[in-house]
């Protein structure tokens, strides 16, 4: 059954002026994304809610409070991580961020045979080098799309297993490497059906809406704790 939420009334997202208190401050000049079709940008319409795709909203509310910001999106569907690493990392550091989101590996783990350690391997090498340029790095684990109602019941099982293994990495490789980390996977509505779009990979404006509420509830929490 579709939502009868919107925006305004979902508890789950930003209220009127949140996002200029939470960001309120913020040094941030130069902001680049590296990843898969999740950071290009492929979410479904929902009525009632932005057709604005996470990582655009996210720039933009920076982009509020600090006019000058310098956005780029390098994220491309379909791209396993290696391949994210072989054709966006030097472009990313390039442009000379002081804060960067990497997220990919769902390619990977859509596969039954998805190797984690490789997807980590991938993962550290452009936090490392992202880092290293001076960037702040945020990470993602996402939410677990095999609750969309579109992935046929017989998959779910597997690839649930691999989406919540891809965030547990994930999670483990941000303690370790001190990045900013985004726990979407264990999100109350992760099992919500509104969350997702109807190829079964992807998510809906919702949970575009829902994660740029949780970024941005993050970031704040990296801009009051001490370096």
């Amino acid at each position: 059954m579709p939502s009868t939420l919107t925006e305004s009334t979902d508890p789950y997202c930003l209220r009127p002026g949140e996002a200029t208190e939470l960001l309120h401050g913020h040094q941030w000049r130069r902001f680049v994304a590296l990843g898969d079709s999740v950071v290009e940008g492929m979410c479904e319409p929902t009525p009632g809610y932005p057709d604005v795709q996470w990582v655009d909203r996210v720039a933009a509310e920076l982009t509020a409070v600090r006019p000058e910001l310098a956005y780029r999106n390098l994220g491309r569907r379909g791209l396993r991580a290696h391949q994210v690493r072989a054709t966006q990392l030097a472009p990313a550091l390039a442009f000379a961020p002081d804060l960067a989101l990497v997220v990919c590996g769902g390619n990977d783990a859509f596969h039954p045979a998805y190797d984690a350690e490789a997807v980590d391997a991938e993962l550290t090498a452009m936090i490392i080098a992202l880092r290293d340029v001076g960037a702040d790095v945020i990470t993602v684990g996402m939410f677990d799309v095999s609750h969309s109602p579109a992935v046929p019941e017989h998959l779910r099982p597997g690839l649930g297993e691999r989406m919540r293994r891809l965030s547990a990495h994930t999670a483990t490789l941000a303690e370790r490497l001190r990045t900013i980390h985004v726990h979407l996977t264990d999100h109350p509505l992760t099992a919500d059906p509104t969350l997702y779009s109807t190829d079964g990979r992807h998510g809906s404006a919702r949970s575009d809406a829902i994660a740029t509420a949780q970024t941005l509830r993050t970031l704040s929490r990296r801009l009051s704790s001490p370096r």
